[in-house]
């Protein structure tokens, strides 16, 4: 990798989305792994992550005007020359203090750095013609769904199902917000300190943190460079958490001295978030299949000074008698699509479809068999971080019609919002992420 700003940090863009492409990599992984051996200055490694991210959120877009200027298919080019295409593309249609000179001179050198050298007259020519043209560029394909697609490089069959589920109008504002930035939330720990007292050392740290609007102790963060270096981070004050998935204690009611058991556990945020609510006192029980993340939520816990939780190895779909009606409640944060986080995770949108269909059965599975674990008069709480009704609503409906012994129950949220039982909170509306929560209670027998 050649030496000096700027440069190196389209290289390491670069070797993220191949990373992306050649290996199934997750974009936020492949950037923090590659901005590890890069090694490079502050400034550069916030360009490749908005490049990274610019790429990933306007994929669609791009390829749709450099397909107009680009004399072959772009998925007909050789590795990674439809990447760096759009590297540049990016650079000169969204990004206003990069030059159009230098976009287009350092994306030929790329190819000359990569083994492409002779396509670098093709990525010169194309890249001039896109930054001649940025004032008046084609126009989007006709037509609502093509059009929403191409302009917020999201898939057609998930366009369909937004409008389908929001109408055009709310279904657009949907995919606006998962293009934008999205802001780090945490979870203030009340084991170690408060919200003022958090608020003022994170300010004095050099952060910015705005209290979010309707979820008390949650913060948003930006201007943090990396998290783990803060000393209220080190120092267990905060936990990092998402407003949405925060609000468990509201569907959960956790009480001093309860059993609980978190079912699909890692990375720990509701376990964690069980016992800052328990003040630490009862039990929980965190399991996930997988030691390697168990050994996260351990050092989690110990990092936040929470000595209630155990882990355990386990699969949500088998049985273990000896857990039967053992619990106060039951957290099923279950494995879903993930569509509710996009903005987070932006490649998500570029899953195939058929991926997400054996999902419901699975969610199903946990469910079902969580509930065994529920003793009389206590809960079952089930959510996810979509936004699909098959995932959310079907499934807890189904569960329901098929187990009288359960029922929904009512809860309200900080902003005043009664949930009937269950609700699905979207990014549009609630300054969230995309999430379903629902509450179950088992019924007491006679």
């Amino acid at each position: 990798m050649r030496k000096g700003n700027t440069a190196n940090a389209r290289e390491c863009a670069l070797s993220v989305l191949v990373a992306c492409r050649r290996n199934g990599a997750w974009a936020d992984a492949a950037l923090k792994a590659q901005l590890g051996k890069c090694a490079l200055s502050a400034q550069d490694a916030a360009l490749c992550s908005r490049i990274v991210y610019g790429v990933m959120q306007n994929e669609l877009l791009l390829n749709w005007y450099l397909s107009a200027y680009c004399t072959q298919k772009l998925d007909h080019l050789q590795p990674p020359l439809a990447d760096i295409l759009r590297i540049g593309a990016y650079q000169i249609l969204f990004l206003d203090k990069v030059p159009d000179h230098a976009a287009v001179s350092e994306s030929v050198e790329l190819c000359r750095t990569n083994g492409r050298s002779a396509a670098s007259g093709l990525v010169n020519a194309v890249l001039r013609k896109v930054a001649q043209n940025k004032s008046n560029l084609p126009p989007l394909p006709e037509g609502n769904i093509a059009r929403l697609s191409v302009a917020y490089s999201h898939p057609q069959w998930l366009v369909k199902k937004l409008v389908s589920l929001l109408g055009t109008e709310e279904a657009e504002a949907f995919l606006r917000i998962d293009n934008e930035a999205s802001p780090i939330s945490v979870q203030v720990n009340p084991l170690k300190t408060n919200e003022k007292a958090l608020v003022d050392e994170l300010r004095g740290e050099g952060v910015c943190v705005t209290p979010h609007p309707w979820v008390p102790g949650c913060l948003e963060l930006s201007g943090t460079g990396d998290l783990t270096t803060l000393s209220a981070f080190y120092n267990g004050r905060f936990t990092v958490q998402d407003a949405a998935a925060h609000l468990i204690v509201c569907a959960a009611d956790f009480a001093r001295g309860q059993r609980v058991l978190d079912v699909c556990a890692a990375p720990g945020g509701k376990s964690f978030a069980a016992a800052f609510a328990m003040e630490n006192e009862g039990s929980i029980l965190s399991c996930d299949l997988h030691e390697n993340k168990l050994k996260r939520i351990r050092e989690g816990a110990q990092r936040l000074g929470i000595t209630c939780i155990e882990t355990a190895a386990v699969d949500g779909r088998a049985f273990r008698e000896e857990w039967a009606g053992h619990f106060d409640v039951v957290i099923c944060d279950v494995p879903c699509s993930g569509l509710g986080i996009i903005r987070k995770k932006p490649d998500i949108r570029y899953k195939d479809a058929q991926e997400f269909s054996a999902l419901p059965e699975i969610q199903r599975a946990i469910l079902e068999n969580s509930a065994r674990y529920v003793k009389d008069g206590g809960l079952l709480v089930y959510s996810t971080c979509t936004i699909l009704p098959e995932e959310n609503e079907q499934v807890t409906d189904g569960f329901l019609k098929a187990h009288d012994e359960f029922t929904y129950e009512a809860f309200s949220l900080p902003n005043g919002v009664s949930a009937p039982g269950h609700l699905t909170l979207w990014p549009q509306r609630d300054n969230t992420d995309g999430f379903y929560l629902s509450r179950m209670r088992r019924k007491t027998h006679d």
